[in-house]
């Protein structure tokens, strides 16, 4: 090697090394997923240019090599979605990002983040979804459902989920829509675990429920029912029935599920024969009661001693096959033996058994030991 080629070599050395404290790594680093695959630091500097390839790392140089110079987010797309690899796929999408010319739209982040979600790989959805509400793309409805939709879905994302849906609001084309406020309205419900707790949640609930009317959204029932249940958890009734009126003005039928809300919450406040009366509405219109509806009615009356009412709910609850709990068959029955009717307890225990082939031996000797202690006592 002559000396002059030394030195040359010597020089390029230095340069590199120059270049690299001043701008960084040669290679893109945006992203650590960016090196999941060896595939894609083997192509770019390769070690062993002859060794064996995996077929992951195939599969990648081979889409690498499909989307050729100009390509297109639509092009990027359809190479994401032909990936079963969420790893492999995120190789690709941060690849793309790195060439001139080419930027990310709403539609790649999308079925990027759609892709992730699926295979379950949740930090780097977050960081995704980050990138997007800095600015790294315009946005479009649909992305703005998919990031509410997934922020609801993990309880420490929740308060996100809505400062997402305050950009919504800001926004100039991209509006709230019925599925953004579907999901919203559904993740508070799914903090209603306590009465306490409700009325602090049912304030976000009457403040989505009037933007989604100033904004005109039109709701459908499930969207009404979910308000309804709002108000009948927080033992608002006299709301949720007012919103049960309401329903014929958007053009929604009620179903089994708001007459079991309003049934339970009416019960639940006391107003048992109210309760009774939007059942047997229910009832006429050929509506099935959920288990739930039926035994919190059931206690409701047998509580009020109202047996009668209570004895006919229960026969039409296991006419549907549906079997009551233990406490709901004790509530009723022994209610009836306080009430000196311990001989037709005796009876209706036995219709109960023959009826209901779920009740079991160890439960038929419960409720037959206790009508039998109150009987004595």
């Amino acid at each position: 090697m002559s000396l002059t080629f030394c030195r040359l070599l010597n020089s390029a050395l230095k340069h590199s090394k120059f270049l690299s404290s001043l701008h960084g790594p040669l290679l893109p680093s945006t992203h650590p997923s960016l090196y999941h695959h060896s595939s894609f630091s083997a192509s770019l500097n390769p070690v062993n240019p002859t060794r064996t390839r995996t077929p992951l790392e195939k599969q990648f140089e081979t889409w690498i090599q499909h989307l050729k110079p100009g390509f297109t987010p639509c092009d990027v797309v359809y190479a994401l979605r032909a990936q079963s690899d969420p790893d492999l796929a995120l190789d690709i999408f941060r690849w793309t990002a790195q060439q001139h010319g080419y930027r990310h739209n709403y539609e790649t982040y999308h079925t990027m983040i759609k892709l992730l979600i699926s295979g379950k790989r949740y930090r780097v959805t977050e960081t995704l979804i980050e990138e997007v509400i800095a600015g790294n793309c315009q946005m479009s409805i649909p992305l703005y459902n998919c990031i509410i939709k997934f922020c609801c879905g993990r309880n420490l994302l929740f308060n996100r989920a809505f400062d997402v849906y305050k950009k919504m609001l800001k926004s100039e084309n991209c509006k709230p829509t019925l599925e953004t406020y579907t999901l919203l309205l559904n993740s508070l419900l799914r903090r209603f675990n306590k009465l306490n707790v409700c009325y602090v949640y049912l304030h976000g609930v009457r403040s989505l429920t009037k933007q989604m009317k100033s904004l005109g959204v039109i709701p459908d029932t499930f969207a009404l029912n979910l308000i309804i249940k709002a108000y009948a958890k927080c033992l608002q009734v006299d709301e949720a029935i007012r919103v049960f009126r309401e329903m014929g003005l958007y053009g929604c039928e009620p179903n089994a599920y708001t007459y079991g809300y309003i049934v339970k919450g009416l019960s639940e406040k006391g107003r048992v024969g109210q309760g009774l009366g939007f059942y047997k509405e229910m009832k006429e219109k050929g509506l099935v009661a959920s288990g739930t509806c039926y035994m919190i009615l059931i206690c409701s009356l047998a509580i009020e001693r109202r047996f009668e009412d209570a004895i006919e709910v229960m026969f039409d609850m296991l006419g549907n096959r549906m079997g009551p709990d233990l406490l709901t068959y004790k509530t009723l029955l022994d209610g009836m033996c306080r009430e000196g009717r311990s001989n037709e307890g005796f009876e209706l225990l036995e219709e109960f058994r023959r009826r209901d082939v779920l009740m079991g031996d160890k439960n038929y000797k419960i409720l037959l030991n206790g009508l039998h202690f109150l009987r004595r006592g």
